[in-house]
């Protein structure tokens, strides 16, 4: 059995520390193989640099996927072409930096990390459903385990993904709203799936901000300063289990709060 957790959206400073406090108990609780984090907020809420992804990858996360706010900061930019452990969405352009896949051996097994972005409400990239086909196509007759981060934000665009994609990837698992759903199911044909695993950070907060500037924003329309919150914070993700083939045996959505003394 192969078993994987998958933070989701870790948001700054406060989601960096509830990482790194609550990861080495997960770790020994669930017997974890492979470690994946969506990593875009890492910095201030919005982007990452390379000390911020570091910080992570120190901490014990293994591959750090991302969205649309991956190169918010201008520092990172650089650093993605030397660091592989950090995914743009495969459907941006191949000319945007950033690497495409990760691709671990685990138990004698080939596991590929990828994201994708989605284009309802967010951005205009690539169709992501024939990117997918084209690259599945491409790994044909090999049939590695495959884990998807969907970062993406209409529920109706991740659920049609999944379903697009289940029996060809082992699990996708949803990113970018930070509220985590409850809708965690194995699919007919083996793929895991949860349309949102939700944020890793302040949860007294709007999406991670400051309640009291997220509520001026809709009240103003004005853009005003991005602060993030700070109090109640809680690592929200996902743990799968998998076997030899791929197929997903189960699937537990992840709350653990972070008690600050």
């Amino acid at each position: 059995m192969i078993r994987i957790l998958y933070i989701g959206d870790i948001f700054g400073k406060p989601g960096r520390r509830t990482v790194k406090e609550l990861l080495p108990d997960l770790k020994k609780e669930f017997a974890l193989d492979l470690v994946i984090a969506n990593g875009e907020n890492l910095a201030g809420g919005l982007g990452m640099t390379p000390d911020t992804a570091n910080d992570m990858f120190e901490a014990g996360v293994d591959v750090l996927t991302s969205g649309n706010h991956l190169w918010d900061k201008k520092e990172i930019i650089v650093h993605l072409a030397k660091e592989e452990r950090i995914l743009k969405p495969i459907n941006y352009p191949p000319e945007v930096p950033g690497n495409d896949i990760y691709e671990i051996e685990i138990h004698g097994k080939k596991i590929i990390v990828l994201c994708l972005m989605g284009r309802v409400f967010t951005v205009t990239v690539d169709c992501p459903f024939r990117v997918m086909d084209a690259y599945l196509e491409k790994l044909m007759p090999e049939r590695p385990i495959i884990l998807v981060d969907f970062h993406a934000e209409a529920t109706a665009e991740k659920q049609a993904m999944a379903w697009y994609l289940d029996g060809r990837i082992s699990a996708l698992i949803g990113s970018h709203t930070h509220v985590q759903t409850a809708d965690e199911r194995i699919l007919p044909q083996g793929t895991a799936y949860l349309t949102d695993a939700g944020m890793t950070g302040p949860h007294d907060s709007i999406i991670g901000l400051r309640k009291e500037d997220g509520i001026e924003r809709f009240l103003t329309q004005i853009p005003n300063r991005f602060n993030p919150a700070k109090e109640n914070l809680m690592l929200n993700g996902v743990v799968i289990s998998l076997d030899e083939k791929g197929s997903a045996l189960d699937i537990q959505r992840i709350r653990k709060s972070y008690l600050v003394e």
